[in-house]
Protein backbone atom coordinates (compact mmCIF):
# COMPACT_ATOMS: atom_id res chain seq x y z
CA UNK A 1 0.00 0.00 0.00
CA UNK A 2 1.03 3.34 -1.00
CA UNK A 3 2.23 5.55 2.23
CA UNK A 4 -0.24 9.28 2.78
CA UNK A 5 2.40 11.37 1.68
CA UNK A 6 2.67 9.60 -1.55
CA UNK A 7 -0.55 10.24 -2.79
CA UNK A 8 -0.97 13.96 -1.68
CA UNK A 9 2.85 14.51 -3.87
CA UNK A 10 1.11 12.59 -7.11
CA UNK A 11 -2.11 14.60 -6.16
CA UNK A 12 -0.44 18.05 -6.08
CA UNK A 13 1.75 17.60 -8.96
CA UNK A 14 -1.29 16.05 -11.35
CA UNK A 15 -2.72 19.75 -9.73
CA UNK A 16 0.33 21.61 -10.85
CA UNK A 17 0.81 20.13 -14.55
CA UNK A 18 -3.71 20.89 -15.01
CA UNK A 19 -2.48 24.64 -13.84
CA UNK A 20 0.42 25.11 -16.28
CA UNK A 21 -1.32 23.57 -19.39
CA UNK A 22 -4.19 25.50 -18.37
CA UNK A 23 -1.62 28.57 -18.32
CA UNK A 24 0.03 27.49 -21.67
CA UNK A 25 -3.18 27.67 -23.37
CA UNK A 26 -4.28 31.36 -21.75
CA UNK A 27 -1.26 32.81 -22.36
CA UNK A 28 -1.50 31.61 -25.91
CA UNK A 29 -5.20 32.96 -26.34
CA UNK A 30 -3.80 35.81 -25.14
CA UNK A 31 -1.09 36.45 -27.23
CA UNK A 32 -3.47 35.97 -30.19
CA UNK A 33 -5.43 38.65 -29.04
CA UNK A 34 -3.04 41.28 -28.40
CA UNK A 35 -2.63 41.98 -31.90
CA UNK A 36 -6.35 43.44 -32.34
CA UNK A 37 -6.42 44.76 -28.97
CA UNK A 38 -3.25 46.99 -29.52
CA UNK A 39 -4.64 47.73 -32.80
CA UNK A 40 -8.21 49.19 -30.90
CA UNK A 41 -5.51 50.82 -28.08
CA UNK A 42 -3.54 52.55 -30.77
CA UNK A 43 -6.54 53.56 -32.48
CA UNK A 44 -8.71 55.22 -29.73
CA UNK A 45 -5.13 56.91 -28.38
CA UNK A 46 -3.38 57.81 -31.59
CA UNK A 47 -0.56 56.27 -29.93
CA UNK A 48 1.96 54.39 -31.88
CA UNK A 49 1.50 56.65 -35.02
CA UNK A 50 -0.23 54.47 -37.09
CA UNK A 51 -2.16 56.10 -39.97
CA UNK A 52 -5.67 55.13 -42.09
CA UNK A 53 -4.91 51.85 -43.74
CA UNK A 54 -6.99 53.30 -46.69
CA UNK A 55 -7.87 56.93 -48.80
CA UNK A 56 -9.51 59.56 -46.50
CA UNK A 57 -11.83 62.21 -47.80
CA UNK A 58 -10.15 65.47 -46.98
CA UNK A 59 -11.69 69.21 -47.53
CA UNK A 60 -9.20 71.79 -47.85
CA UNK A 61 -9.28 74.59 -45.86
CA UNK A 62 -5.52 76.39 -45.65
CA UNK A 63 -3.93 78.09 -42.96
CA UNK A 64 -1.45 80.18 -44.77
CA UNK A 65 -0.32 81.18 -41.94
CA UNK A 66 1.15 78.77 -40.48
CA UNK A 67 3.83 75.70 -41.73
CA UNK A 68 4.41 72.41 -40.56
CA UNK A 69 7.82 70.19 -41.48
CA UNK A 70 6.89 66.97 -42.96
CA UNK A 71 9.76 64.62 -42.97
CA UNK A 72 10.11 61.28 -45.01
CA UNK A 73 11.49 57.93 -44.14
CA UNK A 74 12.39 54.62 -45.80
CA UNK A 75 13.27 51.80 -43.84
CA UNK A 76 13.71 48.23 -45.62
CA UNK A 77 12.67 45.53 -43.32
CA UNK A 78 15.71 43.38 -44.19
CA UNK A 79 18.58 43.45 -46.48
CA UNK A 80 17.12 42.04 -49.73
CA UNK A 81 17.66 43.20 -53.39
CA UNK A 82 15.69 46.59 -53.06
CA UNK A 83 15.89 50.09 -53.20
CA UNK A 84 13.66 52.04 -51.38
CA UNK A 85 13.60 55.61 -50.72
CA UNK A 86 11.41 58.94 -51.08
CA UNK A 87 11.62 61.15 -53.47
CA UNK A 88 12.36 64.18 -51.37
CA UNK A 89 13.68 63.97 -47.57
CA UNK A 90 11.54 66.60 -46.51
CA UNK A 91 8.64 69.01 -47.25
CA UNK A 92 7.54 72.26 -45.68
CA UNK A 93 3.26 71.83 -46.04
CA UNK A 94 0.38 74.80 -45.30
CA UNK A 95 -1.89 72.45 -43.01
CA UNK A 96 -5.12 72.33 -44.97
CA UNK A 97 -3.70 72.03 -47.95
CA UNK A 98 -3.35 68.51 -50.23
CA UNK A 99 0.00 68.21 -51.27
CA UNK A 100 1.98 65.25 -53.01
CA UNK A 101 5.38 63.91 -53.11
CA UNK A 102 7.07 60.38 -54.45
CA UNK A 103 8.76 57.30 -53.25
CA UNK A 104 10.93 55.13 -55.69
CA UNK A 105 11.09 50.86 -55.02
CA UNK A 106 13.11 49.14 -57.17
CA UNK A 107 13.29 44.72 -57.31
CA UNK A 108 16.73 44.53 -58.01
CA UNK A 109 16.43 40.63 -57.79
CA UNK A 110 15.53 38.54 -61.59
CA UNK A 111 12.59 37.61 -60.23
CA UNK A 112 9.07 38.58 -59.32
CA UNK A 113 8.45 40.05 -55.99
CA UNK A 114 5.64 41.22 -54.01
CA UNK A 115 5.88 44.08 -51.35
CA UNK A 116 3.87 46.07 -48.87
CA UNK A 117 4.52 49.31 -47.70
CA UNK A 118 3.55 49.89 -43.25
CA UNK A 119 3.61 53.61 -42.50
CA UNK A 120 4.01 55.30 -39.16
CA UNK A 121 3.65 58.68 -38.16
CA UNK A 122 6.07 60.42 -35.30
CA UNK A 123 5.26 61.70 -32.69
CA UNK A 124 2.38 59.62 -32.45
CA UNK A 125 -0.17 62.32 -31.40
CA UNK A 126 -0.14 63.92 -34.72
CA UNK A 127 -1.40 60.29 -36.74
CA UNK A 128 -4.66 61.30 -36.29
CA UNK A 129 -4.03 64.82 -38.20
CA UNK A 130 -1.86 63.17 -41.37
CA UNK A 131 -4.81 61.92 -43.65
CA UNK A 132 -3.91 60.39 -46.84
CA UNK A 133 -5.55 60.34 -49.87
CA UNK A 134 -3.59 58.59 -52.15
CA UNK A 135 -0.86 56.42 -50.95
CA UNK A 136 1.01 53.31 -52.24
CA UNK A 137 1.05 51.40 -48.56
CA UNK A 138 -3.12 51.01 -49.07
CA UNK A 139 -2.07 48.18 -51.38
CA UNK A 140 0.51 45.52 -52.08
CA UNK A 141 2.85 46.59 -54.71
CA UNK A 142 4.16 43.93 -57.53
CA UNK A 143 7.14 44.08 -59.14
CA UNK A 144 8.77 42.52 -62.35
CA UNK A 145 12.68 41.03 -62.77
CA UNK A 146 14.97 44.87 -62.11
CA UNK A 147 11.52 46.68 -61.79
CA UNK A 148 11.60 50.39 -60.40
CA UNK A 149 8.01 52.34 -59.53
CA UNK A 150 7.63 56.45 -58.54
CA UNK A 151 4.59 55.60 -56.10
CA UNK A 152 2.32 58.55 -55.36
CA UNK A 153 1.71 59.77 -51.93
CA UNK A 154 -1.25 62.27 -51.67
CA UNK A 155 -1.63 63.93 -48.21
CA UNK A 156 -2.82 66.60 -46.13
CA UNK A 157 -1.97 67.81 -42.81
CA UNK A 158 -5.10 68.37 -41.06
CA UNK A 159 -5.19 72.78 -39.69
CA UNK A 160 -6.55 71.17 -36.26
CA UNK A 161 -2.81 69.97 -35.97
CA UNK A 162 -1.82 71.29 -32.58
CA UNK A 163 0.49 74.09 -32.93
CA UNK A 164 3.28 72.37 -30.53
CA UNK A 165 3.78 70.10 -33.26
CA UNK A 166 6.42 71.78 -35.66
CA UNK A 167 7.47 68.59 -37.53
CA UNK A 168 5.91 65.39 -38.36
CA UNK A 169 7.81 62.29 -39.41
CA UNK A 170 6.37 60.05 -41.98
CA UNK A 171 8.19 56.28 -41.69
CA UNK A 172 7.57 53.71 -44.28
CA UNK A 173 8.62 50.36 -43.61
CA UNK A 174 9.20 48.20 -46.80
CA UNK A 175 8.14 44.69 -46.55
CA UNK A 176 8.73 41.55 -49.24
CA UNK A 177 5.93 39.05 -48.76
CA UNK A 178 6.40 35.46 -49.16
CA UNK A 179 4.30 35.18 -52.31
CA UNK A 180 5.52 35.71 -55.90
CA UNK A 181 4.02 38.57 -57.92
CA UNK A 182 1.77 36.80 -60.64
CA UNK A 183 0.78 39.28 -63.94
Amino acid sequence: MEPESSRAERKSNKRLVTMLVAMVFFMSGFSFALVPLYDIFCEITGLNGKTADGPVAVKQNIDPDRTVKVQFIANMNSAESWKFKPDVFEMEVHPGKLEETLFYAENMADVNKVARAVPSVVPGQAARYFHKTECFCFSEQAFEPREGKNMPLRFMVDPELPEKIKTISLSYTFFELDRVAVK
